[in-house]
Order: structure tokens, then sequence, then C-alpha cells
């Protein structure tokens, strides 16, 4: 005599029995409708807010105690109790893979679908409702699957096998050593083929109620250890199979040849011979003519500078890098932007940030004659009168001897600290070789070196800029306003046309004499907040005993909102922070 089943039970069955074949028909409507080619980005983050909906909801339901039975519990329990437990890591999983899915990434979408697919499996063995809109989500992902074909980063292919092994290791290595001890305190026989079943039958979730072949409480707590850690060990298989793109430095001979060769001949800005650093990366034009110059940290692609050749092939230049960094997944910002290219960054959708001046030298009009630069005369007369006296030396010039007490002078400048800088320094002080750099050393009276000024040479531009100027300690005042009068004695002897010093971050705002708006006063009074840390009005004050000429400098983004995060990389890369990016992405 058959048993009554109660009419819910029934209609959940003859409900779950329409799901395959609508499934099937509404795959393939997704598969073979009409579908736009172009992505919206806005589509892709609504997809990824729905998905976290449903992963949180896969979590309460796993969470949440289930009061009624359901015939797929009394024709399999333990169909049953996988459901429940598999419920909540693949809620969670859908939760993870969203971020991805924000961003238009093929191979969280590739997740997403098996996801999916695999809650709506789930929401049918748990006989609830829910696999109805999941698999309806499922559906419309794959309708929009063209929205979702940035590619991934190559780098996590290795990454992921390398941890799979690792992990498949770990837990063979963990479930053995466990089956192993369990065999021997009930002094039963043990063999390795044995343990290896116990542990994969344990971590697919087919003991989850104890295996009989395991004694005392070890067969109940090990069928549940296992999975665990294969849950573990999958999240971090996920991590790292959709982690961002990474990128590394990594400059070839050819490529510092052309850059070289490059900045030589159409390098006429001064920040253009700071492009050479040796934790720059290059992106060039389609024909090889023009550069720019990056560093990717914490996802933004900080560019140093204006790009580096022809004019007429910068256009282009920026909008592959554009289109190439967005492939990535980067926010874009350059530092040390010029006025002169503003148009073009606007052009292509960028916004423009005054960052602060450059101070930039005459050399044929610069004279110490007059009383508005007295003190800078009256220092450099007392410095030759105390028995200094500067020599200029180009990198090859300098012996080894000359060579490593300039390195201890720089060291003891700097105090523990980093070196600065990143669009408008070089990163060591014989990076550049020939007659690409200028060292101005001053001497002591008894000969030996007591500073010095490390320049580099734009040679298109007829310029030299100003790297860094290390001093003892002991030096009197005035001995750097010193040098800077060599310097350019030096460079009016040698046909240079222009000195630059040190940029000025915000100095339209620190200016004693600018008339500033209330917001710009309230501005400026952070700004000298921030003194003691960033020397901001000490730059400008120190500049301004020269009388130059100002450059203006701009902080070129994409949009208002990635300010922040621009501000916090640019930080790290001029290694005002503990992070720089140089073992970034």
């Amino acid at each position: 005599m058959s048993r009554p089943v109660p009419a819910w039970r029934s209609f959940a069955s003859k409900l779950s029995a329409v799901y395959l074949p609508a499934a099937l028909v509404g795959l393939a409507g997704a598969l073979l409708g009409r579908h736009e080619r172009a992505p919206r980005p806005r589509s892709h983050l609504i997809v990824a807010w729905l998905v976290v909906a449903t992963g949180l909801l896969g979590i309460l339901d796993a969470l949440l105690p289930d009061t009624g039975g359901t015939l797929v519990e009394e024709i399999s329990p333990l169909a049953q109790h996988v459901a429940v437990a598999l419920a909540a890591p693949v809620g969670l999983a859908l939760v993870l893979v969203a971020p991805g899915l924000a961003r238009g990434r093929h191979r969280a979408w590739q997740v997403a679908i098996g996801l999916l697919a695999g809650s709506a499996i789930l929401h049918l063995l748990h006989a609830d409702y829910g696999a109805a809109p999941v698999g309806l989500l499922a559906l419309a992902l794959v309708a929009r699957r063209h929205d979702f074909e940035g590619p991934g980063d190559p780098g996590a292919q290795p990454r992921v096998l390398f941890r799979g092994l690792l992990c498949a290791g770990v837990i063979a290595a963990y479930g053995v050593a466990a089956v192993w001890i369990n065999r021997a305190e009930a002094d039963r026989p043990f063999s390795l083929g044995f343990a290896l079943r116990e542990t994969g039958s344990a971590l697919v979730g087919l003991h989850l109620r104890g295996s009989e072949h395991l004694t005392g409480n070890f067969g109940a707590w090990f069928v549940l250890s296992v999975p665990v850690l294969g849950l573990l060990a999958a999240g971090w298989l996920l991590h790292a199979w959709l982690a961002p793109w990474r990128h590394r430095v990594r400059q070839q001979a050819r490529e510092q040849e052309l850059v070289r060769s490059l900045v030589a001949a159409w390098g006429a800005d001064t920040l253009a011979p700071f492009v050479l650093r040796a934790d720059k990366s290059y992106f060039f034009s389609e024909d090889n003519r023009a550069f720019l110059a990056y560093r990717v940290v914490g996802g933004v692609a900080i560019v140093s500078g204006d790009p580096v050749g022809p004019p007429a092939a910068f256009e282009e230049l920026v909008r592959a890098f554009i289109a190439f960094a967005h492939t990535r997944d980067w926010r874009i910002a350059i530092l040390g932007a010029s006025e002169r290219w503003l148009g073009l960054y606007r052009a292509h959708g960028l916004h423009a940030l005054y960052h602060g001046d450059e101070a930039v030298i005459d050399i044929a009009a610069f004279s110490l004659e007059g009383r508005p630069i007295r003190k800078v005369r009256q220092s450099v007369h007392r410095l030759q009168r105390a028995g200094y006296r500067a020599s200029v030396f180009y990198p090859h010039e300098i012996d080894a001897a000359l060579r490593s007490r300039l390195e201890s002078v720089a060291s003891e400048w700097r105090n523990g600290e980093p070196n600065r800088g990143f669009a408008m320094a070089l990163d060591a002080l014989f990076r550049l070789e020939d007659e690409d750099a200028v060292f101005v050393i001053g001497f002591g009276p008894d000969g030996s070196p007591a500073g010095f000024l490390h320049f580099a040479v734009s040679h298109a531009g007829s310029a030299l800029s100003l790297s860094s100027m290390p001093r003892l300690r002991s030096t009197p005042n005035g001995f750097i306003e010193w040098l800077v009068c060599e310097a350019v004695d030096w460079g009016r002897g040698h046909g240079l046309e222009r000195l630059s010093l040190n940029f000025a971050p915000f100095a339209a705002l620190l200016a004693p004499e600018a008339e500033l708006s209330k917001l710009q006063r309230v501005e400026r009074r952070a700004l000298l907040a921030l003194k003691g840390r960033f020397q901001l009005d000490n730059l400008l004050l120190f500049n301004r005993k020269f009388f130059p000429g100002w450059e203006r400098r701009f902080v070129v983004y994409e949009r208002r909102r990635d300010l922040p995060r621009v501000g916090i990389a640019a930080l790290a890369a001029e290694a005002y922070l503990p992070f720089s990016g140089k073992k970034e992405e």
C-alpha cells in the first residue's frame, strides 16, 4: 500500500520537473538571441550587485533553520545535507566574484556562470523556489556574455597551478597523517590507498555524517575538517584566478636604448630625463616613435610627465595607452603634466588638477647684481672666503674614491629615508652616464666633498634638471645657493638655456602675495599644516631666491572619485608611503 504524499511535496516535485525544460529553453534564447557587441559599463555594476544579492540569499538560506521536509530528502537524505553544506560556500564565492563582474572580467563571468548553475542545483535539492531567480540571473549573464570579455592576468595561470598543487599536497598529507594516527591508535592495518580514498571521500562530502571506517570521535571531526580545508583552498585559488592584473617592471635592453635615443632627440621638457629611472615601464606608440613612462601602484597606472617623441604621435599614443590600461583594470594618472598638453588629455576624457609650479632659471638672464638678490650674492661670497670651491664633473670623470664619498654624503643626508621622487628625480646617483648627467660638487676647505647638486641634462631642451642636492649637515648656510650659482655659470659656459630647480607643490596657494578666496585660504592653512612632512613652503621660499620663471604642473586623472586613490598611489610612488609598487602588478 502506497504512502500518501502531502500536496505541497507533490507540487514541489512537479515544479522541479518544469525547471529543466524551462532552463533549456531560456538558455537557447540567451545563446541564439540578438545581442549588442558594445559593452554597457553600467550593466557590469548592475549584474555584480545582483550576484552579490544572490550570494547573500544563498548564505542566509543555508544558515536559517529548515522547518519542513522535502521530497528530495525522502529520496536521498545525503543529497539534502550536501545541498545545505555547500549553499553557504557557494554564496560566499558569488560575493567574491562580484568585483570581477563589475570590471567586466571574462574569468569572473565564467566562474559566476558555474556558481549560479551550482546554486540553482542546490536550491532544487533544497526544494525551495530560489532556483528560479538564480536561473534567470544565469540566463541574463549568458545573454550579456559579450559585456564580459576583459582578459585576465596571464601570470595568474602558473600561480593558480602552483597553488593548486600545493593545496592538493597539503590536504593529502593532512589526510594521510590523520588516518595513519587513527589506524595506529585503533591497532588496525593502514595503507596509503585507503588513506587517500578516505580523504578524497571526505573532501567531496560523501561522509558528512561520519565514516564507518574511522574509529572514535576522529571519524566525526575528520570528515568535517577535510571539506573545510578544501573550501579554504578553493577560496585561495579563486582569489588568485580573479585577482587584478599584476604588473612588474621589466626593462629590456632594446627598450632602454630606444628610450634613451628618444629622450635625447625629443626630450625638450625638463622632466623628460627622469623617465630613465629603472623603476618605470614604457608604453610605445605602434611605430615606436613616441612613448610614455609609467609605474603601476595600487591599480593606478601613474604616468611620469608628458609623452616623449614627435607631437604628431601623441594623440594616438594617449588613446592606445588608455585602452591598454583599461584592459588591465588600471586607473590612469599623469604626474607633472605640463600646461601645454592639457587640451590633448581633456580631448580623451581626462581631467586636470593644479599641482604646483616648477622653478626654471633663465641662464642667460640670471645675474647676482642688484639689491633683490643680495642674500644669494652674500652667500656666494661668504662660501668663497671660507675656502670652499666648486667643480663640475660628468659621471665618467668621477673616480671610485670620489664616487664612494658622494654616495656616503647622499646616504648621510637621507638619514635612513628612501630616495624621494618619481616624476621629478632620478632613482640613483649614477643612473645616467656619459654627458647625460652633471655633478656640481662643493669641496670644503679640507678638500673633501661637503655636498653636491646632481643634474640630469636635457640636450633637446638645452636645460639642466635638478635631481637631488645632498650635503653634510655641517655645511654653512647658503651652501646650496652657492652651488646653484656655480651650476648656472657652468651651464652658461656650455651653451645651455635653462636650469630647472625644485618643484614647488601648490606654489600659487602658498605664495605670500597670492590673492586667495576663502576656500583657497582654508586650503593654504591645510597645506601649511603639512609643511613639516613635505617641506611645501620651504621649497617655495628656496626657489624664490633665484627669481625664476614658473611653469605650472598638473595631475591628470580620469574621474573625481579616483582622486583619493590617485593621491595615495602618487604618495607611494614618491616614497612618502611604505609601499611603492615596484613589485606591483
